[in-house]
């Protein structure tokens, strides 16, 4: 009786350890750090970590182990290998590459190359004003990207995006930004006004849950290319919610 006792003593603690949410951040923080450190990066990537932040942006985007994720403009791949191994094996991470960029010669070969190392990475060719995702995502993940995709039919994007997405689900926008000019910059300098991102994207149904200046540079002009601005440019992050 008392073995009995003591092994369903031992089951509980286990089960309300596994239902704690300190527990289960604590144990996607581990996972993101992880994702982080992963071998298989390539050595330019991670020459890049000690501007970009990626452990605590991933982790302010709300990434969790088991995550359906769809990346828009996955560009060289840079956020697709931790977001990867961020969510596992249980999660999928699907890129999404712009028509016009897959019909490159050679426009796929980069993201494919990619793919055939991680698995749980699933590339889609897809129109962003007409997503067709082969399920309902958990998050909906862009970086300084939505300045460029801003310049065509940014609330049909955004509403294609709250319909791929799960009730709760996130939207992450990180970019570059240009305070006070709304649109303008956008394709001259590759900037946008974080406050037109949060306009058009509550237009589209979302709410704002959370803005992060962890990539904050107050040394920045502002009206150069962010490519002229040492160590980086000045940097917003967004997390907004689809109502659950």
């Amino acid at each position: 009786m008392m073995r009995k006792s003591v092994l369903t003593a031992s089951f509980v603690a286990l089960a309300v350890a596994t239902c704690n949410p300190v527990n289960a951040q604590t144990a996607a923080t581990e996972t993101i750090a992880a994702a982080v450190a992963d071998g298989q990066r390539p050595a330019q990537d991670k020459a890049r970590d000690g501007e970009r932040k990626p452990a605590e942006i991933v982790a302010f985007a709300g990434v969790e182990p088991g995550d359906v994720i769809a990346e828009i403009a996955p560009g060289g791949g840079y956020y697709t290998r931790i977001l990867a191994k961020a969510v596992g094996p249980t999660g999928k991470v699907y890129a999404l590459v712009p028509p016009f960029f897959a019909n490159r010669p050679g426009g796929l070969d980069g993201i494919n190359a990619l793919a055939a190392q991680y698995p749980n990475v699933k590339v889609v060719v897809a129109d962003y004003a007409a997503l067709d995702l082969p399920e309902p995502a958990d998050l909906v993940w862009t970086t300084e990207n939505y300045h460029d995709i801003a310049n065509g039919d940014i609330a049909a994007i955004n509403r294609e995006v709250f319909e791929a997405l799960k009730p709760g689900g996130i939207y992450f926008v990180e970019d570059h930004s240009a305070p006070g000019t709304g649109m303008a910059a956008t394709s001259t300098l590759h900037r946008i006004d974080p406050a037109a991102v949060k306009q058009q994207v509550a237009a589209a149904g979302f709410t704002l849950e959370a803005e992060s200046d962890l990539l904050h540079n107050p040394a920045d002009p502002h009206d150069v290319s962010p490519r002229e601005v040492e160590p980086t440019s000045d940097k917003f992050a967004l997390r907004f919610r689809k109502p659950g």
